[in-house]
Parts: structure tokens; C-alpha cells; sequence
């Protein structure tokens, strides 16, 4: 079995990812697929964070000038937690134990999210999918990663995207758009590159939290990116 570099990890899935072809919805068959990754990597002696976005059913942003910004935000939180909630179902399916913590209080569905709870969690090998982002409008679910990996004290944040890194420009509407193997994050930051916010990436350096991002419909990626091996882009210090 490979050797692990990164044996605490926060994954950060966006919720295109899971998304049927238009966009919307939840694709069950790229649901499977995540689950038995991430149940890969939990069962190599991971210890698993997952961060997930709403963006499949809602997106804070796409709300327009008639509609408060920090209610918009809100309902883009609620969304994550019906992703959450599909990603448990289907990762207890194959196996796994899971937690969903959430930082809007929704006890019925889910527990609160609070640390010392979710460490133990994670000692225990129970993957936790941490869910509405860092709970307060105006901050993305890049920055709710970025959070929940300085708390956790995670040793990478893996960055699953639809794409296999980070690139200079839109590689869907630039066919010569070039990719970056390394990035340091001031690289990211001066290049005003859109791998992740750049509170996200601010709070990543300031904590020396490296970022791996990378496709996640490439086969066995996520476990690529935890045992070091050479995959999408690598952004640090």
C-alpha cells in the first residue's frame, strides 16, 4: 500500500461536482464515484475532512440586487447541507462511518460543528463533512476550507475540482491556456489566478497549509494527490 504524505486532510469539493449535466442536482453515478474515493483514502489510514459547496442548488452571488446579500448567502449554506447529506448517505453505503457537522444549528439533520467533537471524530476514523461554510455571509466555502483546515491542523487542503489545475486563464474558453504544475500564494494572489478566494488563499499561507488542486474526475485522484504523487497543481509556500 502507498505511503501516505498527508495523513489529515481537508477535501474540498465544489457542488458542480456533483451536479447532473445541466448543472443542477445531484448526479448519483459522480456521487458514487467521490464516496469510493474518499472511503480510499479514509481506509489507506487518512484522517478526512470534506468541505462541500451548494453551488449545484443555489450560489450566494447569484442572487441580484433585490435580494440581501446576507440572505442569499444563507440559503447558499442551506444548500451545502443537502450535498452534505447525499455525500454521508453514500459513503455509509460503502462502508464508512461518517458525521455531518454544520455551523448553522440544524440539529434534526445534522450535529453543530464543534472541534474538539470533530477531532475526536477524526481519531476514531470517522470521515466528518463539515458543512455552510464558516457560517457567515460574504465568506465562501473556499474559505470555510481554508478554516476548517487551520482548526483541524491539517497537513493539506485538497482542492477537487472540474478542471486538472490551476491555469493562467478559462481553459473551457482558451484552448491555449497554460497550466501551472507549482504556484507559491503570492503567485495566485498577484496573478489574480481564481483557484481559490483570496481570503482562502491568505489564510492557507498564513497557516502553511500547502493546496493541491486537481480533477476529480481523474481515476483515483484524490488518493494521487494524499500520497504525494505529481497531480494537478501545487501551490505553497
Amino acid at each position: 500500500m502507498a505511503k501516505l504524505k498527508y495523513d489529515r486532510v481537508v477535501i474540498k469539493i465544489s457542488g458542480e461536482a456533483l451536479a447532473c449535466e445541466n448543472g443542477a442536482g445531484i448526479d448519483h453515478n459522480k456521487l458514487s464515484k467521490v464516496s469510493e474515493q474518499i472511503v480510499e483514502v479514509r481506509n489507506m489510514g487518512a484522517q478526512v475532512g470534506v468541505v462541500i459547496g451548494g453551488g449545484n442548488f443555489w450560489r450566494g452571488r447569484q442572487a441580484d440586487e433585490e435580494m440581501n446579500r446576507s440572505t442569499a448567502d444563507h440559503m447558499g449554506m442551506l444548500a451545502t447541507i443537502i450535498n452534505a447529506l447525499a455525500l454521508q448517505d453514500c459513503i455509509e453505503r460503502k462502508g464508512a462511518e461518517v458525521r455531518v457537522q454544520t455551523a448553522l444549528t440544524v440539529t434534526k439533520v445534522a450535529e453543530p460543528y464543534i472541534l474538539r467533537k470533530a477531532l475526536r471524530h477524526l481519531e476514531k476514523g470517522r470521515i466528518v463533512i463539515f458543512a455552510c461554510g464558516t457560517g457567515n455571509p460574504y465568506f465562501s466555502t473556499d474559505t470555510g476550507a481554508a478554516l476548517r483546515a487551520a482548526e483541524i491542523g491539517a497537513n493539506a487542503l485538497l482542492l477537487a475540482k472540474n478542471v486538472d489545475g490551476v491555469y493562467d486563464s478559462d481553459p473551457k474558453l482558451n484552448p491555449d491556456a497554460v497550466k501551472f504544475e507549482t504556484l507559491t500564494y503570492m503567485q495566485v494572489i498577484s496573478k489574480g489566478l481564481k483557484a481559490m478566494d483570496t481570503t482562502a488563499i491568505t489564510m492557507c499561507m498564513d497557516n502553511e497549509i500547502p493546496i493541491i488542486a486537481f480533477s476529480l474526475n481523474e481515476e483515483g485522484s484524490i488518493r494521487r494527490a494524499i500520497t504525494g504523487e505529481k497531480i494537478g497543481t501545487y501551490i505553497g509556500k
